[in-house]
């Protein structure tokens, strides 16, 4: 069992969405057409996948929790989208699974073996294929004055191993040109989109359980105190327990 299994009935629920508007301007930037195929690396419960699903031809998911697995096919069946899923990692692709003019990776690149990874891109990046490194975030530029709050909550309840070894412990883990550089890959443009959205301090105290570090696995009999000091740490910045969050979703186009 990974590291996110006991994180799976959460996750489609409670991160940062990804607005149609995310989507619908990376499809038109990069034109996409419904004769392209796309496979999204780290699938979890298929947001990006099922977000591209209209703008392109084929849809393939990878992830190796049968867990989130088994929530992206729940999710695909509700849009009624045709979405192939495989259990496995990138490394494990077997070449027969041919080439993609898109792969899109959300959280998930700093959890990838490089060596391996960029490796398996030579086969599986058409060549004129692109690899999307996708996160839709809390926007951390002011707009958001609980976030610092939130952060130092999520801090204090991780073990300290797991802080250094998740993206916001590590956040130069997040920077993907150190993963690409000196390979046949090269980053490319930036795609933004914003957006906003009214959450509830209850959902945004259970948002820090998906996540590695503060996971229900890794927290184990504390989850009911954590929740309860991260609701205590918002309720100041709410209106009637409701909070407002401006997030900001991005695609950096990666090309060869």
């Amino acid at each position: 069992m990974g590291r996110f299994a006991s994180t799976v009935g959460l996750y489609e629920e409670l991160r940062p969405p990804y607005p149609p508007a995310f989507f619908r301007s990376v499809a038109e930037q990069l034109k996409f057409s419904r004769h392209e195929a796309l496979i999204d690396l780290g699938t979890g419960p298929g947001l990006l996948a099922l977000g591209f699903a209209p703008y392109v031809g084929r849809v393939v998911g990878v992830d190796p929790e049968p867990g989130m697995l088994a929530t992206a096919r729940e999710a695909a069946a509700r849009a009624h989208v045709d979405f192939t899923l495989i259990e496995g990692k990138v490394e494990t692709l077997p070449p027969e699974i041919g080439a993609f003019d898109a792969v899109t990776i959300g959280r998930a690149l700093h959890w990838m073996d490089r060596e391996a990874t960029l490796k398996r891109f030579e086969q599986l990046v058409a060549r004129d294929g692109v690899v999307l490194i996708c996160a839709s975030s809390t926007a951390s530029d002011g707009r958001n004055p609980w976030l610092d709050d939130y952060t130092a909550a999520r801090r204090s309840w991780s073990p300290p191993k797991l802080w250094a070894e998740s993206g916001t412990g590590n956040p130069g883990r997040r920077d993907p040109a150190p993963f690409f550089r000196d390979s046949a890959f090269h980053l490319a443009e930036m795609i933004r989109t914003e957006g906003s959205h009214d959450i509830r301090v209850q959902d945004l105290a259970r948002r820090v359980l998906t996540f590695s570090s503060t996971s229900p696995e890794a927290l184990g009999d504390k989850v009911e105190a954590m929740l309860a000091d991260v609701e205590q740490r918002l309720l100041p910045f709410s209106r009637d327990g409701i909070i407002t969050e401006v997030f900001v979703a991005g695609a950096q186009v990666v090309r060869r």
